[in-house]
């Protein structure tokens, strides 16, 4: 696939490179489309055995058990977005920015550190070669022809996860369709599929495009147009779904860091799925996941730990692949890896002081992962205020940042 066929996906391309220009273009090439083609999204991934409290099909979150709290899941444009600011250490009560006020609250010296994985259009038609229908929800990045993700019965987005029928039954060796190319599975294990494409790699990928969408959730009926869910900075499409924090994240606020002398860097992170709608998979959410720390973005990472900086993630994803790759309290290893970390308010993290992140109810695993950053009744006292105000949660909503003084 060429960059100009992406694009005509993806959206704007003028603004799309000139922030990542911003960025500094990093990250390694390959994969499809030469870098030119997430959850922190979804209704929630579940870790730690939590199990979110977020109703898919209407988007309210509640606020502790009868605290009758809600938030909003009303679409917000990502020049609009507000945000909730708390500081962990200081007694000063959570306040209402405006997300384009993120340089004036950061100071010189910071690090930002972007995912800039484009997102997949992870949800793929197949049929069995019986003719029954399923879908596959591509739950990681496409590698050499395989497809890996999660089986669906008929239906589509519009029906919660939780209640769409069982998806038909395939074994390893059968042939399919999806995305109308013939498949070979190559392995089961329960909802869990990966799948082998015959077809060579610009085949497949035009055929990804062409017949896949975006993974979504029953909280917006309305399709979302595959460019809605990309970032300004995406680059190789590695994310099952999209790295959300950042998608208010406009190249006008990128140079504003960089013109209040905050340095800012990426990495890639394989997101994946949110949630599956079966409880036993969404208690190990967030899977294994890839992630490639360029070397630029380490060594940042390092200097601006040892100068005493603080290096502030644009989601839980990024959060993640930095932690996953510490050597010790300033140092990190660059490259690639798999983040198997599950973070929670027991996790002390080592080189990430700090955070922007989608809003979260108590009862969802990310709210339990932001506890790793300010205590948990704090945070309830973020989403009380984001609700009296009518903020938005979900993937295409209002965020916060959490950041100490």
């Amino acid at each position: 696939m060429t960059a100009a066929s992406y694009h005509r996906h993806a959206g704007p391309r003028i603004e799309r490179d000139e922030a990542r220009a911003v960025v500094g273009g990093v990250g390694s090439g390959g994969g499809a489309a030469s870098r030119t083609a997430e959850g922190d999204g979804g209704s929630a991934r579940s870790g730690g055995g939590a199990v979110s409290r977020l109703d898919e099909a209407t988007g309210v979150g509640v606020v502790g058990p009868g605290a009758g709290v809600v938030l909003r899941s009303d679409e917000v444009s990502r020049h609009a977005v507000r945000m909730i600011v708390v500081d962990p250490g200081a007694d000063a009560p959570p306040r209402l920015e405006l997300f384009a006020a993120l340089p004036r609250l950061l100071r010189a010296g910071d690090l930002v550190v972007v995912n800039d994985a484009a997102t997949l259009p992870g949800s793929l038609p197949g049929r069995t070669a019986g003719g029954s229908v399923f879908e596959l929800r591509l739950s990681g990045p496409v590698e050499a022809g395989r497809l890996a993700g999660v089986l669906f019965g008929p239906g589509d987005h519009r029906t919660r996860t939780e209640h769409r029928p069982a998806p038909p039954r395939i074994a390893p060796g059968d042939r399919v369709t999806i995305a109308g190319m013939i498949a070979t599975v190559a392995g089961v294990a329960g909802r869990r599929a990966e799948l082998a494409v015959r077809c060579d790699e610009d085949a497949l990928w035009q055929a990804l495009y062409a017949a896949g969408a975006p993974v979504q959730y029953a909280h917006r009926s309305e399709p979302l147009p595959l460019w809605s869910v990309q970032t300004a900075y995406a680059g190789r499409p590695w994310a099952a779904e999209m790295p959300s924090a950042g998608r208010p994240l406009t190249w006008e606020i990128l140079l504003g860091l960089r013109r209040a002398g905050i340095a800012v860097a990426s990495l890639t992170h394989a997101a994946g799925l949110s949630s599956t709608g079966d409880d036993a998979l969404d208690r190990a959410l967030p899977w294994p996941e890839r992630y490639e720390i360029p070397r630029r973005t380490a060594e940042l990472a390092g200097q601006t730990r040892a100068r005493g900086g603080r290096v502030i993630a644009i989601g839980t994803t990024v959060v993640r692949a930095l932690e996953a790759a510490a050597q010790d309290n300033r140092s990190i290893r660059l490259g690639s890896g798999v983040a198997k970390l599950r973070l929670d308010a027991s996790y002390r993290p080592r080189i990430v002081s700090g955070l922007v992140s989608g809003l979260h109810v108590p009862g969802e695993s990310h709210f339990e992962l932001l506890a790793a950053f300010a205590p948990a009744g704090r945070l309830r006292t973020a989403v009380a205020l984001a609700a009296q105000h009518g903020l938005s949660s979900h993937e295409l909503g209002d965020a916060c940042l959490i950041v100490p003084a």
